[in-house]
Formats: structure tokens, sequence, C-alpha cells
């Protein structure tokens, strides 16, 4: 037997709770314009299943916080088969968009035309790298398709959070402040390590004002792709009084060469953290940078909750 909620199984029946009036109530939450462009999220390095795995949680992320959004992935160094290229991801979104427009027509829609960018573009990098921007650059040009490209995902307050969740992962930060318990191997100077040489040492110096602030210890950005930088940047730090530092990622992971982390902590004789990775953080970035492009508010004005 039935009832008009649904079967008659004895469970009780969720109902939909009625708008709470005034201004109390919750704002309605953001969908994805209909025909809006695609969210193509272009990947450097070497394409892997790890790499995979971490874009698919990216752009799931990016999903959950905008319904309806159609998010892609896009390899710069893919081959179209497993790992489908960016020029190959937007060639395919380029041709559906016709297809949907044409078959509108033929169902006697009077629609016109799509117009705008087919996608936008954003790059899966925590700050500027000229020389893997170039790359992504090219690599929309290549599709010949009219795509919007967005900036890094950086500098920005949420990578100072998952900087701080990563250290304190890995027992060289306090997790929370406010409750003052002690972590036997905490650093006291921190290593904002990055590729992407000076400008992107200045960006990583941004939200290296904000982690320390969070962790009050000192913080400095120094360059990976720099030799001896990671080092001399210890030293600086253990001549201004640290005496355990910890080497803190400002990178999300498939654009850091394999082993380029661990060797250069061991330059620096310090502990690391892992890469930024697909912290929730990143999701949401990637997320704003594609609604910036299209001027769509962002929903929570962005944010997540701030960990002490």
């Amino acid at each position: 037997m039935s009832s008009p909620t649904g079967p008659d199984n004895g469970l009780p029946v969720r109902m939909p709770r009625p708008r709470q009036p005034g201004r109390h109530r919750r704002p309605e939450p953001a969908v994805a314009p209909e025909g809006a462009p695609a969210l193509v999220l272009a990947v450097p390095g070497a394409p892997t299943a790890a790499t995979r795995g971490l874009a698919e949680e990216v752009v799931s992320i990016a999903r959950s916080e905008l319904p309806g959004l159609d998010a892609r992935i896009g390899y710069l160094d893919g081959d179209d088969a497993e790992y489908p290229t960016l020029p190959a991801v937007l060639a395919h979104a380029a041709e559906q968009r016709t297809a949907r427009h044409q078959q509108a027509l033929a169902a006697g829609h009077d629609v016109p035309a799509p117009q705008g960018p087919v996608a936008v573009v954003v790059p899966l990098l925590a700050g500027p790298d000229n020389a893997l921007m170039r790359q992504v650059r090219q690599a929309v040009m290549d599709s010949r398709v009219a795509a919007e490209l967005t900036d890094v995902l950086g500098p920005h307050p949420l990578l100072a959070e998952a900087l701080h969740v990563r250290l304190s992962e890995a027992g060289l930060a306090r997790a929370d402040r406010a409750r003052l318990f002690t972590v036997a191997t905490a650093a006291d100077g921190i290593i904002l390590a990055t590729i992407g040489g000076e400008e992107a040492v200045q960006a990583a110096g941004i939200t290296g004002m904000l982690l320390a602030a969070r962790l009050a210890v000192p913080v400095m950005a120094a360059a990976l792709d720099q030799d001896g930088a990671i080092a001399a940047t210890a030293e600086q730090l253990r001549g201004s009084g640290s005496a355990h530092l910890a080497l803190a990622p400002h990178l999300i992971g498939p654009e850091v060469p394999e082993g380029l982390l661990d060797a250069a902590a061991k330059d620096a004789g310090c502990a690391y953290a892992e890469a930024l990775g697909a912290y929730p953080a990143i999701g949401k970035l990637a997320l704003s940078q594609y609604m910036a492009a299209l001027g769509i508010t962002p929903p929570q004005a962005q944010g997540a909750p701030q960990s002490r």
C-alpha cells in the first residue's frame, strides 16, 4: 500500500521543510546557469593514476558547491586516450554545445546560436608559473575553441588554511591553537616551497604571512626550482633563532617533479608536509575562479570554515 508521499513501508517519511520567512531564512543554493560554459581543469605534470584521482576529487568538490556544473579534466601532457589532452577536452565541449543547439532546432525550438566561451579553463596551480601558464595558453590556442583562461588559485587565505592542515597532519604544527596542546615535533620555522621562480616566491610569501599569523612562527617562501634556495632559506631561519624547521609545499602536487620535495627537505635538514592535494579549499578556489570569470556570485562568499 502506498501513500501520496511514497510506499508505506513503516518508516517515517522525510517531508520538505517549509521555507523560513523573513530575513533569517537560508539563502537559496546557487546552481549553474543553463547552458553555462564547462569548467575545464588544466592539470600539469606527467599524468598518473594518482594525478587523475586528485583532479577528479577537485572537480567533484566544485560540482558539490555548484549543482549542475559541467566540470571536466584536461591534461597538459596527456595522451588523448587514458588521459585526454586539454585541446581535445575543449574541442569535445564545443562539439557537444553545437550538437545540443542543432537538436533544439530539429525539435522545433527557435533558439539563438550559443554565444560566449565554450569553457572556462582553470589551471590546477596554487601560484604563478610562467612556463606552465604558457603551456596552458598554447593548449587553449591549439584547440581553436573560444575558451576563457583564469588566473591561478593563489594567493588566498584558504591556501593558508590548507597548509596549516597539511602541517598538522604531518605532526609539524598544532591543529588548533585555541586548545594549546603541545606537539613534540612542531616546527618553530616554516619554509614555504614553491615552483615558478621569483614571482611564485612573492605570491607564496603573501599566503605565508597568513600562515605565520595562524601558527605564530616565522614563515619564509623559497623556490624549489632555484638551486640552493631551500637550503639558504633554512640557514636564514636558523640564524634568526628557529631550531626545528619544516618544509610546507605551496603546491598542489601534479606540478612537482617526483623526488624534488624529498631532496629539498634533505638539503634543508628538515621534515616536510605533503602537498596540498585535493584539500577541499582547492576545489572551492577552482570554482571561485570559474564563477568570477562568468560574473556569478560565489556561494557563501567562496568560504569554508576556517580552522584555528
